[in-house]
């Protein structure tokens, strides 16, 4: 199993086969508007410009579990997103990261690591790297700023 075995819902509530991702690399990261991490979206968009033509996308899944700093409506969200940091990489429905209700992608996100056992989202702006091949190879906590783990990136681009 990998990546591109799962579907998500985009904003507009219709189903996306992350498949369509295959042979690039992404970084799957659980957002929220209203966190002391939101202005990671500026370095995340820098990043996005520099390395999208190199096989490179972002995949954005707001969250509002972490003290509820994603208000609003999926169409509310991209709004901020676009207008207050320009953002232009996919950007998903709104979705659970941990508990009951997480997503299925989330549920096998959280289980990629040495021992395969669960190791929960801890708070908005969680980031996994995915290889060409769909396979997570690194994980990076809220407080990792994307300038911190861009050559990380372009490493797994040359592969």
């Amino acid at each position: 199993m990998n990546v591109y075995d799962f579907k998500v819902l985009n904003q507009k509530n219709e189903e996306v086969s992350l498949d369509i991702y295959k042979g690039k690399v992404l970084l799957i990261v659980n957002t929220a508007t209203k966190c002391g991490f939101t202005p990671q979206y500026e370095a995340l968009e820098a990043m996005y410009e520099e390395l999208k033509d190199k096989g490179f996308e972002i995949l954005d899944f707001p969250c509002n579990q972490f003290l509820h700093q994603a208000p609003g409506s999926d169409e509310e969200i991209n709004q901020f997103c676009s207008l207050r940091f320009n953002t232009k990489f996919p950007r998903f429905k709104k979705i659970d990261v941990k508990g009951d209700n997480a997503d299925p992608l989330y549920k096998w996100l959280i289980c990629q690591n040495e021992k395969n056992k669960p190791k929960n989202i801890k708070w908005n702006f969680t980031k996994f790297l995915i290889d060409r091949n769909g396979n997570v190879v690194e994980r990076f906590g809220s407080m990792a700023k994307p300038e911190k783990f861009i050559d990380k990136v372009r490493e797994e681009l040359e592969k």
